[in-house]
């Protein structure tokens, strides 16, 4: 997704006329950026023995809200052994605020689907029922789980167009495809044969949306799949993990938006940071399979800095984390704006920074964030 305003809190001028229409009837994507007012941001917490000085970790945390610098930093906390160590917010940010996920739902999403493989009524190597792949002979009727999961499913796909708005990832959420978004990913011809390359694909996401609605209920009513859906992550994720403030977004046919439009507090997305670090055990229940989990966080066959929409912290296509730095066993989710959920289980770190940041900015705050994690052994 393209810059929505700039660091000076003013909205820019660059989105064509008909985006911008479409931007402001998402509602609150839109709100969500925009919800921010005049003053000074100050810690909420900076905790001691940590075995870090309280004044080296803010010495580290400061530039991460230098907003000419890096952008605008709305949340950053960091949380060692389950407890948050250091909380900051941005003007007009607090604990209560739920924050917009972007990519960072898909991670969740991920963690949905491993859910429903633990039940029985997914598998990752078989073939994913999608009625527009049914014809003898399609190609597309070969995509499985693992494929969608580890974006290889070979659907032609453009995640940033140029121009922006012709994107397939815009089109899909906010223009001619946001009417039903997985019928418009999964409408798309294929283009090389599934599992055989890395494409960045936030309409896989969509498809694995769709995928659990129709596993959960036959209903086509927008209103009960919606509530199936809703059910489902309630009982599932929501209650047992703590994650009281989680609200997807749901497009018109009640399909959830996994991909792009989640709503969780800081808090809340450090917690699920910290259930992925524990290998999805929480309170002493296994939550999420460990297999799963570590299905998630193992290197795919084409792309080794990604496995099942989670990134990881080695060399590989597209990587937005710090090969090379901090450890090797990092991952963690991002969302296209500077959102980062990081792990790391060796350091017992979960370090999540949601803001707004352009291109520009996320090459400051990649190493910013990469030495506030350095302060910690590993």
């Amino acid at each position: 997704m393209t810059r929505l305003f700039n660091s000076k809190r003013h909205i820019r001028a660059t989105l064509p006329l008909a985006l911008v229409a479409a931007l402001a009837a998402a509602g609150s994507w839109w709100a969500a950026d925009h919800a921010r007012a005049d003053g000074v941001a100050q810690y909420q917490a900076l905790k001691k023995g940590t075995g870090i000085s309280s004044a080296a970790l803010a010495s580290a945390i400061d530039p991460i809200f230098d907003e000419d610098s890096v952008g605008a930093t709305q949340a950053l906390i960091v949380m060692q052994d389950g407890k948050i160590i250091a909380e900051r917010y941005g003007a007009g940010i607090g604990p209560e605020t739920k924050l917009l996920s972007r990519s960072l739902g898909k991670t969740v999403t991920a963690a949905l689907v491993g859910l429903m493989v633990s039940d029985g009524r997914l598998a990752l190597d078989q073939p994913v029922p999608v009625a527009a792949w049914s014809d003898p002979g399609d190609p597309r009727g070969t995509i499985t789980l693992r494929n969608l999961l580890q974006m290889t499913s070979g659907l032609e796909h453009v995640e940033e167009g140029d121009p922006l708005y012709r994107s397939d990832a815009v089109r899909m959420i906010f223009t001619d495809g946001a009417q039903d978004m997985a019928a418009y990913a999964e409408a798309k011809p294929i283009a090389s044969p599934p599992g055989s390359r890395f494409t960045y694909s936030t309409a896989d996401t969509m498809i694995l949306c769709d995928l659990m609605t129709r596993m959960l209920t036959d209903s086509r009513t927008p209103d009960v799949r919606r509530n199936a859906m809703m059910e489902f992550v309630r009982g599932r994720l929501m209650a047992p993990a703590s994650l009281s403030s989680l609200i997807p977004e749901f497009d018109a046919k009640g399909t959830m938006i996994g991909g792009a439009m989640m709503h969780m507090t800081a808090r809340d997305y450090a917690r699920f940071g910290e259930l992925l670090r524990n290998h999805g055990r929480i309170n002493g229940h296994q939550l999420i399979s460990a297999r799963w989990v570590s299905f998630m966080t193992s290197p795919s066959p084409t792309n080794a800095a990604y496995g099942g929409h989670v990134w990881l912290n080695r060399e590989g296509t597209g990587n937005p984390l710090f090969p090379g730095r901090v450890s090797r066993r990092l991952f963690g989710a991002v969302g296209h704006h500077g959102q980062y959920l990081l792990i790391s289980p060796g350091q017992r770190l979960v370090v999540l920074r949601m803001g707004i940041s352009t291109a520009e900015q996320r090459a400051a705050l990649k190493p910013a964030l990469a030495h506030l994690m350095e302060l910690f052994p590993f």
